[in-house]
């Protein structure tokens, strides 16, 4: 029996199995869910052995935990490849929107039904029944292969650094694979090539040492909130969508001819695009195409605004204290900290007479992370892609952020590739989430053409 035979023969068996993953209300980001973190890694490294992967642990952070597991025995002359995923899960409020209950995953229509089913639990869950496959009808991998499994992706992976760090050693690696990804569409498939960092700041403005009347002190001393205004209002011009601030480009990677077609290759209708979100017209960094400032251009966007009067009606106030959130989505080779100090050098410059403005760095730091033409895994991917799903994939950018990738470059010095078979319609973190078992099945057999191409 090949170990297509055997995906074929055992995929009830497997479904059952992804019930029960999803069945496990492992979700990071309460208090209260954190036995549950635990016993989904406990599952996970249970289900690792089962699979035939050797040295497999529930390994401790400072937070949620980890799991580990490996297969070495392919050779010297194969390369290491490193798995990775995550089995926490989003909350899952507000119920009474699920047509099932989150927790008490069911089948229907095709699809498994459930929290975390499609992000990331059918996605991780993947490449071992492919590790599976193989080694019980050859015997053996193509390659040498390791598993990293997290507990904490849907809050940020703040234990993750510190670990992956202390972890370097037994995670080295030749090529890294994300079980955590999406293709195009259900039928059409993509090679994520970029991802933007993120910084965040807080401006803050203040004036007098408490609120004053707008009636008696209107006119006579500055006010805060039209001080954070104005110095707003300098960070971008209004006609072209261009960043303002001196040297926020500096560091930008332009887009190349062929980084240009490829982007232009994938299907985008800009007017249904603003039908969809409900804006008259596209607006964004003149020069480029809405997919370019989407995918490969950094930003600059306030997520909100704090000062004065906030009530029904009004009250004729000065208003001692003015802030506003900013973010900046980052492309390559633009660094967070670096963007931090051309906002605060920017505001010093900008800010009127009569108030004080300062900046504080956010937390949520991410670099951002850039594959390069020809990368032998990414080449790999995208003929095991061509072949699965019959056409060749779309090269992508993604505008949000996903850390880990950026992690892993940073620690382990390797470009990870994007390789799950969620799609984007799939309610990820919504009510309903659901995962097609026709994509669990395609992505069974990618990865086992995935591992056999590289050990060739």
């Amino acid at each position: 029996m090949g170990w297509q035979d055997y995906l074929d023969t055992n995929q009830t068996r497997f479904e059952q199995e992804l019930l029960d993953f999803v069945a496990i209300p492992s979700v990071s980001a309460k208090p209260d869910h954190m036995p549950d973190v635990e016993r989904a890694a406990q599952w996970v490294a249970a289900r690792l052995d089962k699979a035939g992967i050797e040295n497999t642990a529930v390994l401790p952070t400072t937070g949620h935990p980890a799991v580990y597991g490996d297969w070495l025995h392919a050779g010297a002359d194969k390369p290491t490849v490193l798995i990775y995923g995550h089995f926490d899960v989003q909350p899952a409020e507000p119920f009474d929107l699920w047509l099932s209950p989150p927790f008490q995953p069911e089948i229907r229509d095709g699809r498994v039904w459930g929290r975390g089913a499609s992000d990331d639990k059918g996605g991780m869950f993947i490449p071992i029944l492919a590790t599976e496959a193989l080694l019980a009808t050859t015997g053996r991998l193509p390659v040498n292969v390791k598993f990293l499994f997290e507990g904490q992706e849907e809050i940020g992976s703040p234990d993750m650094p510190p670990f992956i760090a202390a972890q370097a050693r037994r995670l080295s690696c030749d090529m890294i694979f994300s079980a955590d990804g999406l293709q195009w569409t259900a039928d059409e498939a993509q090679l994520v090539m970029g991802l933007k960092g993120l910084v965040g700041v807080e401006l803050i403005v203040e004036g007098a040492q408490a609120d004053q009347h707008s009636g008696l002190h209107g006119g006579g001393i500055n006010n805060p909130l039209m001080a954070l205004s104005q110095i707003l209002a300098s960070m971008k011009d209004a006609q072209t969508g261009r960043i303002t601030i001196d040297g926020f480009y500096d560091d930008v990677v332009e887009l190349t001819v062929e980084d240009k077609e490829d982007i232009a290759r994938v299907p985008f209708d800009e007017a249904e695009y603003c039908a969809e979100l409900g804006v008259t017209e596209a607006f964004g960094e003149e020069g480029y195409t809405v997919r370019e400032r989407l995918w490969a251009r950094p930003t600059l966007e306030l997520n909100g605004l704090t000062g004065g009067y906030q009530g029904a009606g009004s009250k004729t106030v000065l208003p001692a204290r003015a802030s506003a959130k900013i973010t900046c989505r980052l492309v390559a080779n633009q660094r967070p900290e670096r963007i931090a100090e051309l906002i605060a050098a920017h505001v010093a410059a900008h800010t009127p007479p009569g108030v004080t403005a300062r900046i504080e760095h956010l937390a949520g730091d991410a670099d951002p992370f850039l594959v390069p033409r020809g990368h032998n895994a990414t080449q790999a991917a995208g003929e095991v892609l061509r072949e699965v799903y019959g056409a060749d994939p779309y090269v992508t950018r993604v505008g949000g952020s996903i850390p880990i990738m950026t992690l892993f470059l940073r620690a382990l010095g390797v470009h990870g590739v994007m390789f799950g078979f969620s799609i984007a319609d799939e309610n990820l973190h919504a009510p309903n989430e659901f995962f097609r078992l026709e994509n669990f099945r395609r992505g069974q057999t990618a990865y086992c053409r995935l591992l056999e191409r590289l050990g060739r």
